[in-house]
């Protein structure tokens, strides 16, 4: 995460964290323990999965977190709406002092995610919990999204290589920063932002625009000086007057290149026909004796058009993708929550917490909670089982879809399992190896190809099995059915 002017993310939050807070000091509960867990609750962009994004970012901010001076006198100038101080100079005092100190669990970036499974669970003092949740639904949210949108992009380029095109549109520096960082980790090959590049080790991509070649009295003009200043970065954008002469224009200034020792590398188109085009474009340099000249396209693209310029065999060998895939176009958010789940007095036994709704989907699950994911003897995904952490699943384990109990899911002893929540922080302290955004990448590309083509497809992709181990899906109901107020003479309570 960028930081702030004063070195400090601390007031990366919203504002009723704090006075939840504050709250809790007051009511002397801030060192209850709490349990809460992070997780969304529907695929983005109508599809079959998602892909854990922004850990990294969520690391350097708890590592990072501080209030400093300044924010501690921000904090102190809010007032109530009786115009007295909203924070009293005891809650200031405890936020100048406070360390992080609470234990994190997460998914691995790169790792192929699923409806209504934790992806990061958070134990500790329940005030800390509270203080970071803004920052880190902020974190994962918006990167697994992008990070999703980008391996979708690239599945419908079948292997081509795909470049993240998106900074000018992007939702301001840091979102800029994020969506190239998630984009590179979905599958993308480079970047246009230099600043992303340089903060992460992402290959950055580039040559000229439009305006160069307006700046010239010709196009062949703007080609050779573009070629004289950098002969090693040649592919010319051909579509700013008359797209089949500039290919020829190319053409002629390859051959210029190829004289003084250098290759061009190919042409990008940005507007037009793209399908038609490029075939067309693809003869010119073939018979002119570039055939290993690159055509890039870019121009809106997203999934659906790259998928259908493959169908109509375009000749495009690589995809410059931005607003559509940097903004997230077709679904701004993921929609991630975050829920208590469990309290405790320090080292005590954890006492579950439930949120009942009038909405299924957001009835939330108790306890201290884990992943399984289960794979079949071909190393097949087999289902992700949520399990309390301080309770043995049965032998052998029963799944539960928690919206339909009559869907179940026994898994057998041929099955392996892993946990997918690996320890991140243990009593504020990082004890986890944050890989290089490449190594995080190649993880996502096999995530992604070990998927069952049901769960890539775009169009009414398959349910993946995720649900309740049996005695967590029980203490569930039974809570609910005491929230509301029902007996359940089945179980005589």
């Amino acid at each position: 995460m960028t930081e702030s002017n004063e070195g400090s993310l601390s007031l990366l939050t919203d504002l009723y964290q704090l006075t939840m807070a504050q709250a809790y000091c007051s009511a002397g509960i801030a060192e209850t323990e709490a349990c809460f867990h992070l997780f969304f609750r529907a695929n983005p962009f109508g599809g079959g999965f998602a892909l854990s994004c922004g850990l990294a970012s969520a690391i350097d901010y708890l590592e990072g977190l501080r209030f400093t001076t300044a924010d501690v006198n921000y904090l102190s100038e809010q007032v109530g709406n009786d115009g007295q101080p909203l924070f009293t100079k005891e809650f200031l005092d405890y936020l100048h002092a406070l360390r992080f100190t609470c234990d994190v669990d997460a998914v691995p970036e790169g790792t192929a995610v699923f409806p209504r499974a934790p992806m990061l669970r958070i134990t500790g003092p329940i005030a800390q919990c509270q203080i970071v949740e803004t920052a880190l639904l902020n974190a994962i949210n918006f990167q697994t999204l992008v990070a999703t949108k980008a391996a979708r992009v690239c599945l419908a380029a079948q292997g081509d290589p795909v470049v993240e095109f998106g900074l000018r549109r992007a939702q301001g520096p840091d979102g800029g920063i994020s969506a190239s960082r998630a984009a590179y980790v979905g599958g993308c090959v480079g970047t246009s932002n230099t600043l992303a590049g340089r903060r992460f080790g992402i290959p950055v991509s580039g040559t000229h625009a439009h305006s160069w070649v307006m700046a010239f009295p010709g196009e062949l003009e703007a080609f050779r000086a573009y070629a004289l200043a950098l002969p090693n970065n040649c592919t010319f954008v051909i579509d700013t007057f008359d797209t089949l002469q500039g290919a020829r224009n190319a053409v002629q200034v390859g051959r210029e290149l190829r004289e003084r020792g250098h290759e061009l590398m190919g042409v990008r188109l940005d507007s037009g026909d793209l399908a038609w085009l490029s075939k067309r474009v693809r003869a010119i340099l073939d018979e002119g004796g570039f055939p290993d000249a690159k055509i890039v396209a870019s121009n809106e693209l997203d999934e659906y058009l790259i998928g259908s310029l493959k169908d109509q065999g375009a000749a495009i060998d690589q995809w410059g993708v931005g607003t559509k895939l940097a903004t997230s176009w077709d679904q701004p958010a993921l929609g991630g929550v975050y829920k208590l789940s469990a309290v405790r007095e320090p080292g005590g036994v954890w006492s579950p917490r439930v949120k009942v709704s009038e909405q299924t989907a957001k009835v939330t699950t108790p306890g201290v909670l884990g992943v399984r994911r289960y794979h079949r003897p071909d190393g097949s995904l087999a289902g992700d089982m949520v399990y309390n952490v301080s309770t043995p699943p049965a032998d052998p384990p029963l799944m539960i879809d928690p919206t339909d109990i009559t869907r179940r899911k026994t898994f057998t002893a041929e099955q392996t399992a892993t946990e997918l929540l690996v320890p991140v922080f243990r009593g504020g302290r990082l004890v986890y190896d944050s890989p290089h955004v490449s190594a995080i990448r190649r993880r996502a590309l096999d995530q992604v190809a070990s998927l069952d083509p049901s769960l890539t497809r775009f169009l009414n992709p398959h349910v993946y099995p995720v649900g309740l181990e049996k005695s967590v899906n029980d203490l569930r109901t039974a809570l609910v059915f005491k929230a509301r107020g029902i007996v359940d003479e089945d179980r005589g309570a």
